[in-house]
């Protein structure tokens, strides 16, 4: 079973405008090159963002003024200069889409966007690992209270089959939204007292499989999570188009994300993956490849009830729901 630590968590917890450096010395198009070159050394950075009336135009990097050094134009202005419509970040994005970024493109910082496209400051490495380091130290700190457990909820109800179920729907396209369904699911998980390896198990596994939805979907889709004694279950199921191979969907890199989707981050093709690592059991269809049902489990006692996943066939069709 996959062990989820806290920092891991916070890859998906924590936003972009948490960690990024708000106060960003930037230049203009008409900056010369010369000036580039006493900033970049007096502030011991290798890039600045190029702005023009609050809007991000481009980056002028150390390599750009090297290339300018090397060709005699330190009297060029930037914007002559510059990489023009620069790879962003959006303020309001996860800590782990910005770590994609800087494994795919390997570039030493970002900058961060709001949802007009005025730039709202720069995130780095650095930043990222100063940012996270921050808020575990809050949180060792912190006295965790917990208000309820699971178990004493259930035991006080009397019923043949007692469960509390928490619905979502998550819409197609939906950037801004991302994420909300899991935060939801993990705080209602922590206040019910499931063990906390589970929880960022859980937390994880839905987070992937609500942003399959949003990414890879056309009418969006549905995520449920059902608390049972003793177990958790999440189902999640969109409206299409469905898996035509679920087993070449399960390897680990295999994607069919569009190409604009890959260069915001995503579809990388570890979600489904991720679920299955973080899951005690996990069942996956595709009927007809109309529509996508995935269903998720995880046992509350803690301790290891893992066993081989299994994906269903076409010919195993159930209800939605």
């Amino acid at each position: 079973m996959t062990q989820i630590t806290r920092l891991q968590e916070l890859f998906y917890e924590v936003k972009v405008r948490e960690v990024m450096t708000r106060e960003v010395v930037h230049v203009t198009p008409q900056t010369p090159m010369g000036e580039i070159r006493k900033l970049l050394r007096e502030r011991r950075i290798s890039g600045v963002p190029v702005v023009e009336d609050g809007n991000l135009v481009g980056i002028i990097s150390i390599e750009d003024l090297i290339n300018a050094l090397a060709e005699s134009e330190m009297e060029a202005r930037v914007g002559e200069k510059m990489t023009p419509n620069p790879l962003t970040l959006r303020a309001e994005e996860p800590v782990v889409i910005a770590i994609n970024f800087f494994a795919t493109h390997g570039y030493g910082r970002f900058p961060v966007v709001d949802e007009k496209g005025r730039m709202v400051g720069i995130v780095t490495r650095e930043d990222i690992i100063e940012g996270l380091l921050k808020k575990l130290e809050v949180e060792y700190h912190e006295e965790e209270i917990r208000r309820y457990r699971v178990s004493h909820i259930f035991e006080d109800v009397i019923s043949d089959r007692t469960s509390i179920i928490l619905r979502y729907d998550v819409v197609a396209r939906d950037f801004k939204r991302a994420g909300e369904a899991s935060s939801n699911i993990k705080l209602v998980l922590t206040r019910l007292g499931a063990p906390l390896q589970v929880v960022r198990r859980a937390a994880i596994a839905v987070y992937e499989a609500e942003m399959n939805i949003i990414l890879h979907t056309t009418e969006g889709g549905e995520i449920r999570a059902e608390v049972q004694p003793g177990r958790l279950i999440i189902r999640a199921v969109d409206h299409g188009p469905g898996i035509p191979d679920i087993a070449r969907a399960m390897q680990p890199g295999f994607s069919t994300a569009a190409e604009w989707i890959q260069e915001l981050g995503f579809g990388a093709g570890m979600g489904l993956s991720n679920i299955q690592r973080c899951a005690d059991e996990m069942k996956l269809e595709s009927p007809e490849h109309k529509w996508t049902r995935l269903e998720a489990t995880f046992y509350l006692d803690g301790r290891d009830h893992k066993s081989p996943p299994a994906v269903e066939s076409e010919s195993e069709k159930t209800d939605a729901f």
